[in-house]
């Protein structure tokens, strides 16, 4: 069987050994009446609960921890270290569950910009963000649930602007962040780089979930870390207090923004999409 040619610089061609999956049709009604659709949503759901349900009560447990009205003090607790950690860890742990069954996005960001890549149907794509924010509501429902008086007293989990901070500089850093995020997942389920690398399938929700991580350590001081749709709008949903929603647009825009900047990026820049869809052209053109 003869390999694909891919379009080099220069005008060079050369043998490709990977195949990319053809894209995904824009609207495909086929799969509506496939239980892998309905299983991967369920899945979506599932893990997007269990997310919030963890880092939630993270969060919680170390603003108690370091209340000095329980007579903790800032060297109690996990820290932001700790909750950055909690935050990239279980990432990597749902991603590595949950890739083999609807791709481990846990994030409307992610699933975004999946869509704008051509990866998933607009269905999928809508059906998925549907999900993965119901699964957020209801995680941090649960935390709710189980420790009400805490999740109120500390804040619910729900992202804020800091004080000092402006609208612009929590902007730029949803933007920045998730463009780190998304980044990492395109570049880490690149099949160019499965056909070179044996291992990188095994490890792809490893640099996820780093990411995930660092972005945290670097953002929580300034926005808490929203990063994630899903996320941001649970934890608000459920502690519901005006300050959750003062600039809750914020958690939507900069992450649909970085979505999309870094799906054009990945494809049309390091996969060099439009110098390929150049030579197509050039190739036709001379036939």
């Amino acid at each position: 069987m003869a390999k694909d040619i891919e379009v080099a610089g220069h005008g060079d061609l050369t043998l490709k050994d990977y195949h990319d999956p053809p894209p995904a049709p824009l609207v495909y009604p086929e799969e509506l009446g496939s239980w892998s659709f309905y299983r991967a949503i369920i899945t979506e759901f599932v893990a997007t609960l269990l997310f919030l349900y963890v880092t939630v009560l993270t969060v919680i447990g170390y603003k108690n921890q370091t209340d000095p009205y329980h007579h903790g003090n800032e060297c109690n607790g996990v820290g932001i270290l700790g909750i950055a950690w909690a935050f990239g860890g279980v990432i990597f742990i749902l991603v590595y569950c949950t890739a083999g069954i609807s791709g481990g996005h846990i994030n409307p960001a992610v699933t975004f910009g999946v869509f704008l890549a051509r990866k998933v149907s607009l269905v999928r794509a809508v059906m998925y963000m549907v999900a993965q924010c119901g699964g957020a509501i209801c995680g941090c429902g649960l935390v709710k649930l189980f420790q009400d008086i805490y999740y109120m007293r500390y804040g619910g989990g729900a992202n804020e602007l800091a004080s000092g901070y402006s609208i612009g500089t929590g902007l730029a850093a949803e933007i920045i962040g998730t463009f780190v995020l998304v980044y990492t997942v395109f570049s880490a389920t690149d099949p160019k780089r499965n056909a070179r690398d044996s291992h990188v399938p095994v490890l792809a929700p490893l640099p996820i979930g780093f990411a995930v991580f660092l972005v945290h350590l670097a953002t929580i001081p300034i926005t808490g870390t929203g990063i994630n749709p899903a996320r941001s709008l649970g934890a608000a949903v459920i502690y519901n207090q005006p300050k959750a929603w003062s600039d809750h647009w914020v958690f939507w825009a900069g992450p649909f923004i970085a979505a999309a900047i870094a799906a054009f990026y990945h494809q049309f820049i390091l996969r060099a999409g439009a110098v390929k869809a150049l030579g197509s052209f050039k190739s036709s053109s001379h036939m």
